[in-house]
């Protein structure tokens, strides 16, 4: 099987409007594709943002998969959250991105969103009750196939290093165009 090793870190996250945040990730993909090793999903810890409107995590992702395709090619969901004073943490954005189909050190950046609120009371709601919306069914976010009926608003961006490397591609005939 070919292989695909995925190694480098979230970042940060900038230009959100809330401080305290931490991100929750994981790395999805097909059918044809297995874990090997590693961790698929995870938490970073928590930034307070004030100062530059920036929260720094360098929080490690280290995985190996194999693959028998490149359907189902891997991607990086991101959840991101805001921590208040009574240590209650409540969703402020989502976002995904497909891992690089190219070998390499990449820079990526998330471009995020959250649910907007559609009435008046859900904004008050959401100012001071309960921060942010969430999603029940994950895989809203990234399959799209009923996103469309979801109203949303853009929020910052994740910032992510990685470096891929690929084995035995060529070996399996799994070409890329």
């Amino acid at each position: 099987m070919a292989e695909v090793y995925i190694f480098g870190q979230i970042l940060s996250a900038e230009k959100f409007r809330e401080p305290n945040l931490f991100c929750r990730w994981n790395i999805q993909a097909g059918s044809l594709w297995k874990f090997i090793e590693g961790e698929s999903e995870g938490q970073t810890a928590t930034d307070c943002n004030i100062v530059d409107n920036v929260s720094y995590f360098a929080h490690p992702i280290d995985l190996h998969l194999a693959t028998r395709g490149i359907q189902g090619w891997p991607k990086v969901s991101i959840e991101v959250f805001s921590v208040n004073a009574l240590k209650q943490f409540y969703p402020v954005a989502i976002g995904f991105t497909y891992i690089p189909t190219k070998p390499g050190f990449h820079q990526l950046k998330i471009a995020t969103w959250r649910i907007a609120p559609q009435t008046f009371f859900d904004s008050i709601k959401e100012k001071f009750y309960t921060g942010g919306f969430t999603i029940v069914k994950k895989d809203l976010i990234h399959t799209g196939i009923e996103r469309y009926k979801i109203s949303t608003i853009s929020s910052g961006t994740v910032n992510l290093e990685l470096n891929i490397v690929f084995k035995n591609f060529r070996k399996y005939n799994i070409v890329f165009d």
